[in-house]
């Protein structure tokens, strides 16, 4: 949403509130109505329909689901690179180097097929695998983003809380952590519209998400071309509007200090 189209004399934080607002209701609108103008188009798209707007919300509910675990774990193996206990910082790299090392559709493949087998009480469907997956991919990306951010902060702002009283948990918690995030959110956010787009690799296991659905309705219609079309222009309005929400929450963090 352009902030030239609201009024001049809102603060920036109050129209990058409205920009959120705004694009956060768009993405549900686009959900819940999409159906209806699919519906009036020609053979094969109008008589599967629902099967698309049904596949984009299970796309949608993967790329969040798997954006707020990945970032949370992102948080704690950045934490744990940057910790003086060496285990941890020997595991949190290993994590890193095998999640970055290797394809992501192997990982997906991986949690759903291996993991019970090594973990026989551990049962996942295939929605949960594709999340698991998602989120531990995601995570190892953003705890180099998270780590890069928290090492931007000068030292100088942890001896300036140290010496006024604050433990080593405040100062980290009140002082470092949000500066480091502020720093560390554009490549966040990247990440999540990035996620997007990969979680249609969840089709190899089943999942009945948007990409699933368009090979599965050219399969039956012999069709390509209008399905692969239609699939793609919803991820592009997807990504598009998911775009907008993280440059509106950036602003709104005042990421790049502009006034």
């Amino acid at each position: 949403m352009s902030f030239a189209i609201l009024p001049a004399h809102w603060s920036r934080e109050k129209r990058s509130a409205v920009a959120i607002a705004v694009a956060i209701a768009s993405l549900l609108a686009f959900l819940w109505l999409m159906a209806i103008p699919l519906s009036w188009a020609p053979d094969p798209i109008g008589p599967a329909a629902q099967q698309f707007a049904d596949g984009a919300m299970v796309t949608v509910q993967l790329t969040v689901a798997a954006g707020v675990i990945g970032i949370v774990l992102g948080v704690l193996i950045a934490l744990a690179k940057l910790s003086r206990f060496l285990p941890l910082r020997l595991f949190a790299s290993f994590y890193i180097w095998v999640i970055r090392g290797t394809p992501l559709l192997v990982q997906v493949l991986f949690m759903y097929m291996a993991l019970p087998s090594l973990l026989p009480g551990l049962q996942l469907s295939d929605f949960n695998s594709a999340l698991v997956a998602l989120a531990v991919n995601a995570g190892a990306y953003n705890a180099e983003s998270i780590r890069a951010g928290i090492m931007a902060v000068h030292r100088g702002q942890a001896e300036a809380a140290r010496s006024l009283g604050l433990s080593p948990f405040q100062t980290f918690r009140d002082v470092i952590f949000p500066q480091s995030f502020k720093i560390a959110l554009p490549p966040l956010v990247n990440n999540i519209v990035s996620l997007l787009k990969d979680s249609s690799l969840a089709y190899v296991i089943g999942v009945v998400e948007l990409s699933n659905v368009g090979n599965r309705i050219q399969s039956v219609t012999f069709q390509p071309v209008p399905v692969f079309i239609t699939t793609a222009c919803i991820y592009l309005i997807l990504t598009t509007v998911m775009t907008q929400i993280s440059g509106a929450i950036e602003r709104q963090l005042d990421v790049e200090r502009h006034k």
